[in-house]
């Protein structure tokens, strides 16, 4: 018959689970189960690493932290490498196990950082299901030097339903973003299909019209309509291109010369290297690159741009310039557009840079570095 002790055990764990497979938001997951799994194995302290495929880790959540590790905004847990990182990172970390001692703890104590409340040790789990792997549950104790078979078997349990979890929550994402690209795809057509043959109706009417008429100040309203007209489906072939590029599936460099060629620009486009981007990058290459050539059509005075794309070196670097009007920009002050705001915050999303060069009847330079990530 079960112990008390084994029941609460597994009312614990069921919560778990339900918190688990209720859960959409991982940040928010993550620090609830934390707060369950402490109590239910006597643990004081927890936290969980996830992992990227390039070996690159966050600190996801952690509970407890001793102020040495808590110091400076936690930075002492956000940087460097550790033993535990390096045996997932090697391949060598397969299940839950024991670890020796807590590297980062070690450091702290020979820097006198702060008090560590007693922590020495930690176990460590690797949450992945199948062959996927997703980081690192680890959890410690005051005092505490070596963790039974049957509290590493239970952490094992947790670890492996946090990594279907975090499974789950990553494809949930995906399909989301699917249905979001469905729902930019209905949009452009439903534009296309109406607003779009409108405004071309009104153009075709506004010029019959002017032509049959004699009076010279109908006329000339007719004629500003009709530019009005001519105008306003510019920029709604525009905006259906940037709902829908067309284009895109056959490679960036398509995509951008399209785009230009309903702007009205004559673009030069250079490539350097194999442009085989993977499609997050390419996407965000394609948003930037339209923005900076609707700003060249609407502010720079000029039809003509270059763009050069290069590749090497696992980044990729997409240069777009104009010889237009320019404006007045000092680099380290703030940007004076949205527009250019949006094309900085885009690249930093994919850990890249953005550079801004421009002087008045000089033109301007945007350039985008990228890490490529496998």
């Amino acid at each position: 018959m079960p112990t008390n002790e084994q029941i609460k055990q597994l009312q614990t764990l069921k919560t778990i689970a339900e918190k688990l497979n209720e859960a959409n938001d991982m940040k928010t997951m993550l620090e609830e189960v934390m707060s369950e799994l402490l109590p239910l194995i006597s643990m004081d302290t927890g936290w969980i690493f996830l992992v990227d495929k390039d070996g690159q880790y966050e600190l996801a959540t952690d509970k407890n932290l001793p102020p040495a590790l808590a110091r400076d905004t936690k930075r002492p847990m956000c940087e460097g490498v550790c033993w535990c990182l390096n045996k997932y990172l090697d391949g060598r970390l397969e299940g839950a196990v024991n670890m020796i001692e807590c590297q980062r703890i070690e450091e702290a104590i020979e820097n006198n950082c702060g008090e560590t409340n007693g922590i020495t040790h930690h176990a460590t789990v690797p949450l992945k299901v199948g062959n996927e792997r997703f980081g690192l549950l680890n959890v410690a104790a005051t005092n505490k030097t070596h963790f039974t078979d049957e509290e590493l078997a239970l952490l094992e349990s947790v670890a492996f339903q946090i990594g279907a979890a975090i499974k789950r929550i990553k494809l949930a994402e995906n399909e989301q973003s699917m249905a979001l690209i469905t729902e930019r795809n209905r949009l452009a057509r439903d534009l296309h299909d109406s607003v779009n043959q409108l405004l071309f109706s009104i153009i075709l009417t506004a010029r019959g019209t002017r032509e049959m008429s004699k009076d010279q100040e109908v006329k000339e309203m007719l004629s500003y309509i009709q530019e009005l007209s001519q105008e306003a489906l510019h920029e709604m072939k525009a905006l259906i291109w940037q709902l829908r590029p067309q284009g895109l599936e056959n490679g960036i460099v398509s995509a951008l010369k399209n785009y230009s060629n309903v702007l009205g620009l004559n673009v030069t486009i250079e490539v350097e290297g194999n442009v085989d981007i993977p499609a997050k990058i390419e996407e965000t290459l394609w948003r930037i690159g339209q923005e900076a050539l609707n700003n060249c059509r609407k502010h720079a005075n000029t039809k003509d741009s270059f763009i050069a794309l290069k590749v090497k070196d696992d980044q990729v670097v997409m240069k777009i310039k104009d010889k237009g009007c320019g404006f007045h920009y000092e680099p380290g002050v703030a940007l004076p557009s949205l527009g250019l705001l949006n094309m900085k915050e885009r690249a930093e999303m994919q850990g890249g840079t953005f550079h801004l060069e421009s002087e008045v009847g000089k033109g301007s330079t945007v350039r985008i570095e990228i890490p490529i990530k496998e």
